[in-house]
């Protein structure tokens, strides 16, 4: 299995005498949760910040070039590289020294600290072919010279400003629950640049450019019923327009009081528009218009009857045929529409209709080749993740591009001319973590796979401008970063650009996470962990478990790369064991895996949670799986408190911040694609509100009261359940914060929590 400690497989030598001795050897007597731990966990992340050195960020290409430069980390701060593949040779992108020394004599930069590995900016531009540099810095823009080191302002840095709605660049993404009360617009020019576009009182007017006069193309727009000028579309030829027309839906509001706004002393009060769950959406209806003629053709529905949305119109380059997407209601129908511009008939090029859902938002990808002659598809229909090249004129798969048991994570790249596709996948190279992130190429035929990376670790790859090399970025949790450059070609080793060392977070006591893998609920499936412990475990001692949810199943949540892990460390620097795993209902494992949430979402993968721990607390004594916390915000911590409902057996203490408590309460895309749509009762049974009175075990509640993400009422309804199920619990309200776990504050009182509550000790009064 790896690296990972397989846990279905006899104790490697260490981890037994590990165990040996914790047996022969007593516990140790002295106490956890202290003082001095918390001072050594709230100071966990600054005492070992910046300790990790020669970390490579990504590159970034000078020009067309396949030169590059990147920041590295190192001792005090960061340094600048300059790269060049074809030599190959790298060094300092430019005098470190001497371009702090000029910038620490300008007034501009006199209050800060300007040293070589200091500077005041993380990103610049090589100008005038390389003599100089550029970067914003002090709301400037800055020019520095590389012969004399002299710098000059160069003005203030512009405002960039979003484009007005209904601009021609403008995409189309029609919001569920949006009200369309335009009257007048910004028109949309024709390709050809003689006529003009726009709204008229919710109808659709067209008339020549610098003219005042209009025509008008429809009069059955109204406020009930209105087209939108931001879905206007014109067709190649400027003949032909396609635009969208919209009966409002059910405009939900989300109301707000700020309790304490730092303006004035009265509460103030706000409204969000956020539709949710059940809620009536805005009705489109595509309408094509023939300029010259004024003739209105209306586009035969069959086809989307019951849109949740419908994606931009785009027109084929013969202005023959335009397509958009079909998003069904309730995300078990999902096509690919093509209208016929002259009569209004539509065909499915494509149709996805699972018997789940279609993960429109994670797991879609369509690139049209030829102008639509065929189309590059991203689907689940085999139970993985893959890639099918389709006939776009017949709609039937050519051929599937890619396949197997691993998925394809993302499309890089898509090359038409020479027919091939450059993506990211996880989970083909047989015994390493199926979450590894890999770059490969394949043919359109599924032919010519060419792996870019290899070794056991996750991968972020960058290719140059020219294609003629990459640069590989890859770690793991227990693996330092390293950084190369290779020749795209035949993926050889042109230059190893750093190897991070960690040696001196290592001399803190820090380990490396330890990843676990042990079987799920079904006895065959692999599901993956990581255990974090304090910097002085001792493993004689026997440490409460806390376990770190997040089960939202658009995602995979376990970190599969580097990093000190700061928030789960300083955590267990308490006292405690704190893990993190991915159980069944997540994402970016099989199609089979991610539907055990769909309808379900109380589900949270604690099935195969559990079994993991089990499995962990059997293996070393020093895990007490009899006393185990758990905690989350958002979607963990709708999780963290299901723990106590459903799994109270097993779960002692939950700390659950701005948790989506009530799927009903919550934002409508996120929770009818894993809830599905109509609503049933499939939400009540997996509601910590309906369910509130099954709570067993310490339970904290942490809300803000602004919280837009999350309607923060999804917390307070499961605070007067509890109250009226006459449940004892904490709960914490955060005057003016948005979504989140509290900040410090937040942090400091789950800390707290469990340090009573899983170590059993007062925690230290606060200072």
């Amino acid at each position: 299995m790896s690296r990972a400690t397989s846990l279905v497989s006899l104790p490697q030598r260490l981890a037994l005498a590990l165990l040996i001795h914790a047996l022969l050897l007593p516990a140790p007597a002295t106490a956890q949760g202290t003082r001095a731990d918390y001072l050594r966990a709230d100071s966990f992340a600054a005492r070992t910040r910046g300790m990790v050195v020669d970390v490579a960020e990504a590159p970034t290409w000078i020009g067309e070039s396949s030169r590059f430069w990147y920041r590295k980390s190192v001792t005090g701060g960061n340094a600048f590289v300059l790269v060049d593949p074809q030599v190959p040779e790298k060094g300092p992108a430019f005098d470190h020294q001497r371009l702090a020394e000029s910038l620490g004599a300008l007034p501009s930069f006199q209050d800060d600290t300007v040293t070589a590995v200091n500077l005041p900016f993380s990103r610049f531009t090589f100008v005038e072919d390389g003599a100089a540099l550029e970067f914003e810095a002090a709301d400037s823009t800055w020019r520095c010279s590389l012969a004399a080191y002299a710098c000059e302002n160069r003005g203030a840095v512009a405002r960039r400003e979003r484009e007005p709605e209904g601009g021609s660049g403008a995409p189309w993404q029609a919001g569920p629950g949006q009200l369309w009360r335009n009257v007048t617009s910004r028109p949309v020019s024709s390709p050809d640049s003689s006529m003009e576009a726009f709204i008229q009182n919710h109808n659709v007017a067209v008339r020549k450019r610098g003219a005042e006069d209009f025509t008008m193309l429809s009069w059955d727009g109204s406020e009930g019923n209105t087209y939108t000028d931001r879905s206007l579309v014109w067709s190649p030829d400027s003949r032909k327009l396609a635009v969208y027309r919209v009966v409002p839906g059910q405009p939900r509001e989300v109301h707000y009081i700020a309790s304490s706004p730092e303006d004035q002393l009265q509460p103030r009060h706000s409204t969000l528009l956020y539709a949710k769950p059940g809620d009536v959406l805005d009705k489109e209806t595509p309408v094509l218009f023939d300029v010259e003629s004024g003739q209105k053709i209306d586009v035969d529905d069959t086809l989307f009857p019951n849109a949740y949305t419908l994606s931009r119109m785009e027109w084929r380059k013969d202005g023959r045929r335009l397509t958009f997407e079909y998003n069904q209601r309730g995300h078990q129908v999902y096509r690919i529409i093509e209208v016929d511009a002259a009569t209004g008939a539509v065909r499915a090029v494509i149709s996805e209709e699972p018997e789940t859902f279609f993960y429109y938002s994670g797991k879609r990808f369509r690139h049209d080749v030829q102008d639509g002659e065929e189309i590059v598809w991203m689907s689940e229909r085999d139970g993985w993740n893959h890639l099918h090249l389709y006939d776009g004129a017949t709609g039937r798969v050519k051929n599937q591009i890619t396949r197997g048991e691993w998925v394809v994570r993302a499309v890089d790249s898509v090359d038409a001319n020479d027919r091939w596709i450059r993506f990211q996948a996880s989970g083909m190279n047989p015994g390493e973590d199926p979450y590894f992130v890999h770059t490969y190429r394949i043919n359109f035929d599924g032919t010519g796979l060419v792996a870019y990376t290899e070794a056991d670790g996750s991968h972020a790859v960058a290719f140059s401008p020219d294609g003629a090399f990459y640069v590989d970025r890859w770690s793991r949790v227990d693996h330092p970063p390293v950084a190369e450059v290779r020749r795209a070609e035949d993926r050889s080793l042109v230059l190893q650009l750093e190897r991070a060392d960690a040696s001196a977070l290592l001399a803190t006591g820090w380990q490396h996470p330890e990843v676990l893998v042990t079987k799920g609920r079904d006895g065959a499936t692999d599901i993956w962990g990581i255990i974090v412990r304090p910097t002085n475990f001792d493993p004689r001692r026997r440490y409460p478990v806390i376990e770190n949810i997040y089960a939202g199943p658009h995602g995979s949540f376990v970190p599969k790369t580097f990093s000190a892990q700061a928030g789960m460390q300083s955590l267990a620097e308490l006292g405690f064991i704190v893990v993190q795993m991915d159980g069944m209902g997540t994402s970016n494992r099989s199609k089979a895996f991610q539907d055990v949430a769909w309808k379900n979402i109380k589900d949270a993968g604690f099935p195969d949670r559990i079994l993991w721990h089990r499995a962990v607390a059997a293996r070393y004594r020093w895990y007490d799986a009899e006393r185990v916390g758990i905690y989350g915000t958002s979607a963990g911590g709708q999780n963290a408190m299901a723990a106590l409902l459903w799994h109270a057996d097993f779960y002692d203490a939950a700390f659950s911040a701005a948790g989506c408590h009530d799927n009903r309460m919550d934002k409508i895309w996120w929770n009818e694609l894993w809830m599905s749509w109509p609503l049933g009762p499939q939400y009540v049974a997996s509601s910590n509100m309906e369910n509130a009175h099954l709570l067993q075990g310490k339970l904290m509640l942490l809300v803000g009261e602004m919280d837009t993400n999350v309607d923060p009422s999804s917390t307070y309804q499961v605070v007067n359940a509890l109250i009226k199920a006459d449940k004892d619990f904490d709960f914490v309200l955060v005057p003016g914060a948005d979504h989140g776990n509290g900040g410090a504050f937040g942090t400091h009182k789950r800390n707290d929590f469990f340090v009573k509550h899983l170590l059993g000790v007062e925690p230290p009064a606060w200072e």
